[in-house]
């Protein structure tokens, strides 16, 4: 794109891009899409026809194991969005295609809502859909500005947050009342309809965008200087190339285990388990074995690449460390909403709003809300004033108590469901609590750790880490399913039932106890991490 062609796209330096309307509209009718679908979806599964062939008491496990297995896929196909887009087709088209796809995906819910085979096809394709776009759309936003009038990018990224999080307070609002009116054609249709609003309003724009081409391969890139550190360079394969060996041998090891599921296979290890342990395994000893050697890509590449490299893999290990949020983060839409359901609904409370929330699974709508008013109230009241009683407010530290803040909210829902096991009602407002403390959680995490990372990667590595930061929502993810396959068999639940406990306020004790390890190790890192500074010169 030619500076002439920049200016003539970006208009009056002083205003707005005449393009953008286009996108933030676009935004906000995908993200309503996205998370009306989503949070209704643990809901339907476990009444439908789909999940029939189990008996009643397996079905809630099966209606989570499905939600997280749809995550884990939003989360990994960025991947593929990214490469689509980088190599050959660039952001516009790549973005075009996918919400394509992304409509069909929704028609197959609306459409197959007793046929488990177009059900499961059509949250392939909102995964592939929702995920492949979702490292493009705001990357494309940031192309549509130049030098001349950068400073308004900021207005245009605090829109997209607001609409993401506007979209998903109404989309969590409403669509469980429509699924529970109108059924679930409708509850799955009118998600779709607004995707397809969506993919029209950026389409109606395409005259007016800059499209940045593809950019050629580089031969600096991460990948490229791991492998030029895993071949030892002039000194030859040493022990990191072993390690990384390691890692491949496990993998296939992993895979052939799924595919011929011999008799010692972990019952309930399918191909999502399976293929994302294999994943774990060669990015884990992929990146012990490119840190022993990265030193021998030095000469092939230049300094500023390989430290690059560097860079990322110290932030890989505070990825890992916080994956373990996203296992309770993400359950506030699955295990929350089936303890929901047992709840009372406390319509006799003169302060309960009967007319709007009429059942458990609109309380999802608390996180949006409670994220736009928290985001401000920290940055405008409780970091300034912890900064003047002394306590230095770092990134680092904000991870590190959003970890253990989940923790506490799990905490609390682990108390009310003793409660609910007790036999007495519980209402449904006590699920206030541990949503504003996960809520809480995720503004410490979520809006640090993205801030946090592009600060600690070189500018040519910033792409690399935004994937890495989506992967760990899918190994968080992970972590549910290996869960809830891990107590799927005699043993697991005779233990269980040995504490005392049931099994879901057994699993909510060890989720909050597996965020308050997660926090410690954190804090331990987070002392010895060498923290860089990558933000561009003024």
């Amino acid at each position: 794109m030619t500076a002439a062609a920049e200016a003539k796209y970006a208009g009056d330096p002083a205003k707005l891009p005449r393009q953008i309307p286009y996108i933030i509209g676009n935004e906000a009718c995908e993200r309503f899409s996205f998370y009306g679908m989503r949070n209704i979806l643990v809901q339907f599964l476990i009444s439908s026809v789909i999940l029939a062939y189990l008996p009643a008491a397996e079905r809630e496990g099966m209606a989570k194991e499905v939600f997280h297995s749809f995550v884990i896929g939003v989360y990994f196909f960025p991947l593929l969005g990214g490469w689509l887009s980088d190599r050959f087709f660039g952001k516009y088209n790549t973005i075009l295609w996918l919400s394509l796809l992304y409509c069909v995906g929704h028609a197959f819910l609306a459409l197959f809502e007793t046929n488990r085979t177009g059900f499961y096809a059509g949250l392939l394709l909102i995964a592939l859909g929702s995920g492949g776009i979702k490292p493009l759309v705001s990357s494309f936003v940031g192309d549509q500005f130049t030098q001349a009038n950068k400073h308004l990018a900021k207005i245009v990224y605090d829109a997209f947050y607001w609409t993401i999080n506007f979209g998903s307070f109404f989309a969590s609002l409403l669509m469980p009342i429509f699924l529970r009116d109108y059924g679930p054609a409708i509850a799955f249709g009118i998600p779709g309809v607004l995707m397809f609003i969506a993919t029209v309003i950026f389409w109606m724009g395409r005259a007016k965008y800059v499209n940045m081409p593809p950019a050629p391969a580089d031969p600096h890139s991460f990948m490229n200087v791991v492998k030029t550190a895993l071949r030892g360079g002039s000194d030859g394969k040493g022990a990191g190339s072993l390690v990384a060996m390691a890692g491949v041998a496990i993998a296939v090891g992993l895979l052939l285990g799924w595919a011929l599921s011999p008799v010692w296979w972990p019952k309930g290890f399918g191909f999502v388990i399976s293929f994302c342990l294999a994943l774990g395994a060669l990015l884990l000893f992929g990146g012990i074995g490119t840190a022993m050697q990265l030193d021998r890509a030095r000469g092939a590449h230049p300094d500023v690449a390989v430290d690059g490299v560097r860079a990322v893999l110290r932030i890989l290990i505070i990825f890992a460390i916080v994956s373990p949020f996203w296992s309770l983060f993400d359950q506030k839409a699955s295990t929350w909403v089936l303890q929901g359901k047992t709840m009372m609904v406390p319509h006799d409370m003169w302060w309960w709003p009967s007319w709007l929330v009429k059942e458990a699974g609109q309380m999802q709508a608390l996180n949006p809300l409670m994220v736009m008013i928290l985001i401000p109230f920290n940055n405008i009241v409780l970091y300034p004033l912890l900064t003047k009683l002394g306590f230095k407010v770092t990134a680092l530290r904000r991870m590190g108590f959003g970890i253990g803040f989940s923790g506490l909210a799990w905490v609390v829902a682990g108390m009310i469901q003793l409660s609910i096991d007790g036999g007495d009602p519980v209402s449904l407002a006590w699920q206030i609590v541990p949503y504003a403390l996960l809520t809480f959680g995720e503004v410490l995490v979520s809006a640090t750790g993205l801030e946090f990372a592009y600060s600690q990667s070189p500018p040519p590595m910033k792409g690399v880490i935004m994937s890495f930061w989506m992967l760990s929502v899918t190994f968080g993810n992970v972590w549910v399913l290996l869960t809830n396959a891990a107590v799927r068999n005699e043993t697991a639940m005779t233990q269980i039932a040995n504490t005392g406990l049931s099994e879901n306020a057994f699993l909510m004790f060890f989720f909050a106890g597996f965020a308050f390890l997660a926090a410690l190790i954190f804090a331990w890192y987070a002392r010895r991490y060498p923290l860089q500074d990558y933000y561009r010169a003024g």
